[in-house]
C-alpha cells in the first residue's frame, strides 16, 4: 500500500499526458451534442470518487449531478429516461457488475456513456463508448490508493470536456503537488503512533473535500478496522456531534476558500469538547498558521494549492485543485496506522480486491 501511495505523482502524469486527446475529443463530442444531466455509477472507493465528481462538474460546468442507484435497475428492474443524458461508470477493475449493468442499461435507453477505469480489457471499457483510462498501472494492495487519485483526475479531464475553464496546464501541477505531499510521510509516522489504540473516529470534509473524508473513513476502517463515520461539518452539527467526547479522534479536512470558515468553526467546537482533533491543509491556507491550535495539528503540505484565474478571466475556487494532493496524508496515515497496529493492509480480513454485487 505505501509502495502505491509513492507511485501516485507518476500515475498521475501518465493519466493525464495519456489522456488528454481523449478528454479534446470528448470535449467535441459534448459540444454537439445537448447534455442535460449526468449519471454517476460506482461503487466503494469509486463511488468516494463519484462523490467528488459531482461536487467537481456542478460547480465548474452547472451541469447538474447525479449518483446512480444500481439497485433501481439490478433488483427493481425500473426503467429510466436517459435522453440527454451523460452515464459515467467508474471502476478500478472495470468488472464491478452492478455498475456495468447501470451503463448497459444506460446505452440502451439512449444515454451518452463514459466508463473510468484501470483496465483497458475490462467489461467497462467494452461496454462504454467513450473511455478514460486512469493509467495507474497494477494496484496489488487491496486497498486502493492509486486508482482513487487516478479517477480523480479522470474526472478533472471529464469536467475540462463538459466545458469547464480548467487549463492543461493547470492540471499538470497535481502531480508535484502530489509530491509534495509525500514529503509528510515522516511526520506522519510519528502521528500515527498516538491513535495506536483508536477504535473509533470521524472524517470531516466540506465541499471538493467532502468525498475525501469518505474516502479516509474507508481507509481506517479497511485496512485498521477503526469505526470510521464520515461528515460534512454541516451534517455533524445537525445531531451527531453529541456523540464526541474529550480525545474523540476527529480528522480535518481544512483548505483555503469557502470552506474554511465553516471547518473553522467546527475546529473550535471540537476544541470545546475536548476532542483529538488532527488537521489536513496546505501552506495557502494562512489562516491556520495565525491560529495555534490548529497549526499545532496540523499536517501541511509544504506547497500553496490555492487555485489562479484561467485563462479567459473566470475564478476558480480556491480549494479546486487540493483533493488529490489531500488524500495523499490520509492514505498514508491509514497504512501508517495498520502497522502500528500490527495489521497488514495489503491483506485486510474478509476482503477481495474485486468485488461483485447486485
Amino acid at each position: 500500500m505505501c509502495e502505491e501511495i509513492r507511485q501516485q505523482p507518476e500515475a498521475i502524469e501518465r493519466t493525464l499526458s495519456a489522456e488528454w486527446p481523449q478528454a479534446e475529443k470528448l470535449r467535441r463530442e459534448f459540444e454537439a451534442r445537448k447534455i442535460d444531466l449526468v449519471i454517476l455509477a460506482a461503487r466503494g472507493t469509486s463511488d468516494n470518487a463519484a462523490q467528488f465528481g459531482r461536487y467537481l462538474l456542478e460547480i465548474t460546468t452547472g451541469i447538474p449531478v447525479s449518483l446512480a442507484a444500481p439497485s433501481i435497475l439490478t433488483l427493481y428492474h425500473s426503467d429510466l429516461r436517459m435522453k440527454n443524458a451523460l452515464v459515467v461508470a467508474i471502476s478500478q477493475s472495470g468488472e464491478s457488475t452492478d455498475t456495468n449493468a447501470v451503463l448497459e442499461s444506460a446505452r440502451g435507453a439512449g444515454a451518452l456513456t463514459v466508463g473510468i477505469t484501470n483496465e483497458s480489457e475490462s467489461a467497462l471499457a467494452r461496454i462504454a463508448e467513450h473511455t478514460l483510462l486512469v493509467r495507474a498501472g497494477r494496484e496489488k494492495s487491496v486497498a486502493a490508493t492509486k486508482t482513487y487519485t487516478g479517477q480523480l483526475t479522470c474526472l478533472y479531464l471529464l469536467a475540462y470536456a463538459l466545458g469547464a475553464p480548467i487549463t492543461r496546464d493547470q492540471l499538470n501541477r497535481l502531480p508535484d503537488w502530489t509530491a509534495s505531499a509525500l514529503r509528510l510521510e515522516s511526520e506522519i509516522n510519528t502521528r500515527a503512533e498516538r491513535y495506536c489504540f483508536m477504535k473509533h473516529a470521524v472524517c470531516i470534509g466540506r465541499g471538493l473535500n467532502y468525498a475525501n473524508s469518505f474516502e479516509f473513513a474507508l481507509k481506517l476502517m479497511e485496512t485498521s478496522y477503526v469505526v470510521a463515520e464520515r461528515f460534512s461539518s454541516a451534517d455533524l452539527l445537525h445531531g451527531p456531534i453529541a456523540m464526541l467526547e474529550t480525545a474523540f479522534p476527529a480528522f480535518l479536512f481544512c483548505p483555503p476558500g469557502v470552506t474554511w470558515k465553516p471547518m473553522s468553526e467546527m475546529l473550535g467546537k471540537l476544541r470545546e469538547i475536548g476532542a483529538e482533533s488532527l488537521v489536513i491543509t496546505d501552506e495557502s491556507n494562512a489562516a491556520v498558521d495565525t491560529n495555534h491550535k490548529a497549526k499545532s495539528a496540523a499536517l501541511t503540505i509544504p506547497a500553496n494549492l490555492s487555485a489562479s484565474q484561467t485563462s479567459n478571466g473566470k475564478d476558480l475556487p480556491e480549494d479546486l485543485f487540493t483533493p488529490i494532493p489531500y488524500i495523499i496524508p490520509a492514505q498514508l496515515f491509514a497504512a501508517k496506522l495498520a502497522e502500528v497496529k500490527h495489521l497488514d493492509p495489503d491483506r485486510p480480513r474478509t476482503l477481495n480486491k474485486v468485488t461483485q454485487t447486485l
